[in-house]
């Protein structure tokens, strides 16, 4: 369809519309009113269009909601006509309320001045202007007593007058009235004011409801006493009614009827802001289970009908128990509790969640399955904001998504703070690689067999601003599961190449080789092959000397991307190792679908020199492992090498290499240039070497990264 027969097709409907439900106007003047709206509306200029209207007469609720839905398809040039054009009816009608409004006031005046007039001088007058106002005008004694109504109160009222006449003006009292209603009331009779507005509701006599702009005004006698009260009502329903409207739909999800976001954070602000500081409120914050398979495979229309039945359930269980269920989103849900009674009341609703979802749900053909994952958080009000409950029972949310779905899980302090924390670092982590609040030390990878120094580890350390010196183990986790390992892996690489070929240029011959770990993620990354070669290009260091470790979370199987990833980096010359070797199901793997050149045992197979019991079968195993690298040609180094008495053990097993704090600790780099000097001036077992760097790291426990 082309634009022009789709701003033709627009023009015609619109026209339709306006038709449907307009003024008694001329059809060519209706046609003439179309063509100027619907340009205003291609030109973005919906809220002109809808001031049009509204001057033209145009009015009817009916309209508004037919033209809001034709305008979602509107060709206008400006996203969003819908609801401007829907703000603008709303501020246009109120100004011509508030017209009407200025006009009926003039008119109270007026009959205010007529009334005292005729209370001493002509009471026809008065009884003319009283008995043909088009607004309804009662007056009542300063008693309260209702004297007289003319037939526009009447007609609003469906009454006669014996129906209102000698009545008490407190019987018109209406359930909705505020309390500020009546307040001013007994002001004005009281002569304490000398008149006031609301807008005001009341029961007709066929008990339907009839919305009013009340003003109410005392009249004076000669000596200035208050003598009579004049109320003057005009009916308001309809923009009642369609304020109402508007305001749902600001309030309540399209999709399901139940309030929405803004909906339950101001509840929830409401009852905070109400309530004492000892009264205890509830959340159960709610993901389903398997919901994005239902959308994937079966379609978003469908799954759309998942969650109306979803919401149905949940509405049907809760609501009678007087709780508060609402969507905030895709497939998210909230239970509110405002008058918890304890934990215990919390759990069962959160029981109440899984038992209504228990239960297939039929769409279509399709018995669908769904469960969900609740946190579940019970505070008194006092102990907590209104967002911070709603992280903490969203982060208690995750704790049950980790544990499996398909349970409930309690809120707990200690691990709150704790997943808190791993959040605010992996927030700030951009931000500190961006600063420079990363670095890297190095720590030395010996020979067993004369102390020499082989290799370094890179190991990276934040230096947080607020948190002091991070180890890998506080923040690596994060950044693999955020994806911010790429960019972080990325700078190590290029800190430890440049620095490994700094000593290379200068020591030549007795530089050591640089370990450097990558992590799952940047294994499967097809852009890992092209960083290495642009880095050893930019450093111009030898291939050869970088040996990537491949971390004990990289599960491989014989499909996986990092497959080829890896194949491709031995290719250009990279070696292998794979670290903490023999703490998995599937490190075995590793040794026949990639080309190894190294293992590194786990510190936890190497013996605690203070431990008791067990030592021997550790040994039994290191000695296997030995055999096994030594028949696969495959340097073996130990982890986690204390003191000299291990590491002279594992020498005389057949150990290559070994690494901890009997060789040194992580260090600057600086300080391991004179063990590189030191190490080529006499191959004798390094304590001295330890010594220097055990000075430099704080560090008591093996780096993972």
């Amino acid at each position: 369809m082309t634009a022009a027969t789709s701003e033709a097709e627009f023009t015609a409907r619109w026209a339709r519309l306006l038709r449907a439900h307009g003024s008694p106007l001329h059809p060519l003047k209706i046609d003439a009113l179309a063509e100027r709206t619907t340009s205003l509306i291609r030109d973005g200029r919906a809220d002109h269009a809808a001031f049009a209207l509204v001057n033209a007469h145009f009015t009817d609720p009916e309209l508004l909601v037919g033209a809001v839905e034709l305008l979602r398809t509107a060709p206008s040039r400006v996203p969003g006509s819908a609801g401007r054009f829907a703000a603008a009816w709303a501020t246009a009608l109120q100004e011509q309320t508030l017209r009407h409004q200025e006009s009926i006031h003039s008119a109270a005046d007026t009959a205010r001045r007529e009334a005292e007039q005729a209370l001493h001088a002509s009471e026809a007058r008065f009884r003319a202007l009283f008995e043909h106002a088009a607004v309804g005008i009662g007056v009542g004694s300063v008693h309260g007593e209702i004297l007289a109504a003319n037939q526009a109160l009447l007609e609003m009222f469906g009454a006669r007058p014996d129906d209102l006449y000698g009545r008490q003006v407190t019987d018109l009292v209406h359930p909705e009235d505020s309390p500020e209603v009546w307040a001013a009331y007994e002001d004005l009779i009281a002569g304490r004011r000398e008149s006031f507005q609301c807008d005001k509701p009341y029961y007709r006599q066929d008990g339907e409801v009839v919305w009013t702009h009340l003003t109410v005004s005392l009249i004076r006698d000669e000596d200035s006493s208050p003598k009579y009260q004049v109320a003057m009502l005009e009916d308001i329903t309809d923009r009642y009614r369609l304020q109402e409207r508007l305001r749902h739909q600001a309030t309540h999800d399209p999709l399901t009827g139940l309030p929405n976001r803004a909906a339950f954070f101001e509840r929830l602000e409401t009852l905070f802001a109400e309530a004492g500081a000892d009264a205890r409120f509830g959340l159960c914050y709610i993901d389903l289970d398997r919901f994005k398979i239902v959308n994937d495979s079966l379609g978003h229309d469908t799954g759309d009908q998942l969650l109306v039945a979803v919401a149905s359930r949940l509405a049907a269980a809760l609501t009678p128990l007087g709780h508060m269920v609402a969507r905030l989103g895709g497939d998210e849900f909230v239970v509110l509790l405002e008058r918890c009674q304890g934990e215990h009341e919390a759990v069962a609703a959160a029981r109440a969640v899984l038992a209504a979802l228990s239960e297939p749900i039929d769409i279509e053909d399709h018995k669908l399955a769904v469960g969900a994952s609740i946190g579940v958080l019970e505070r008194p009000v006092g102990t907590i904001t209104p967002g911070a409950a709603v992280r903490a029972a969203d982060l208690t949310l995750y704790r049950a998504k980790e544990a499996g779905g398909g349970r409930w899980t309690l809120y707990d302090a200690r691990t709150n703070a704790a997943a808190v924390s791993r959040y605010s670092v992996s927030v700030r982590m951009p931000v500190a690689l961006d600063r420079g609040e990363f670095f890297v030390e190095y720590q030395p990878l010996c020979a067993l067999s004369d102390g020499s120094l082989a290799a370094v580890e890179a190991l990276v350390r934040w230096r947080h601003p607020r948190l002091g010196v991070l180890g890998p183990d506080e923040f690596v986790a994060a950044a693999e599961e955020t994806g911010l390992i790429l960019p972080l892996g990325r700078w190590v690489l290029e800190q430890a190449c440049a620095q490994a070929a700094d000593w290379q240029r200068r020591f030549g011959q007795l530089a050591p080789q640089l370990n450097v770990n990558i992590t799952a993620r940047q294994a499967r990354n097809k852009r890992l092959v092209a960083d290495v070669g642009r880095i050893l290009a930019d450093t111009g260091l030898d291939p050869g000397l970088l040996q990537l470790e491949i971390t004990e979370g990289t599960a491989l199987g014989p499909l996986d991307e990092s497959q080829r990833v890896l194949h491709a980096l031995v290719d250009r010359g990279v070696s292998l190792a794979v670290d903490d070797f023999g703490t998995g199901w599937s490190n075995l793997a590793y040794l026949r679908d990639l080309p190894i050149s190294g293992l590194k045992l786990s510190s936890s197979f190497v013996p605690d020199p203070e431990a008791t019991g067990g030592e021997e079968v550790s040994w039994r195993i290191i000695s296997g492992l030995v055999s096994l690298s030594s028949s696969l040609g495959l340097t073996l180094t130990a982890e986690g090498v204390e003191t000299p008495e291990t590491a002279e053990r594992l020498r005389v097993l057949g150990c290559d290499w070994g690494q901890g704090w009997h060789f040194g600790r992580p260090t600057a780099p600086e300080r391991l240039e004179a063990l590189i000097l030191a190490g080529a001036a006499e191959a004798t077992p390094t304590a001295g070497m330890a010594e220097a760097t055990n000075r430099v790291s704080p560090a008591n426990e093996r780096e993972t990264y």
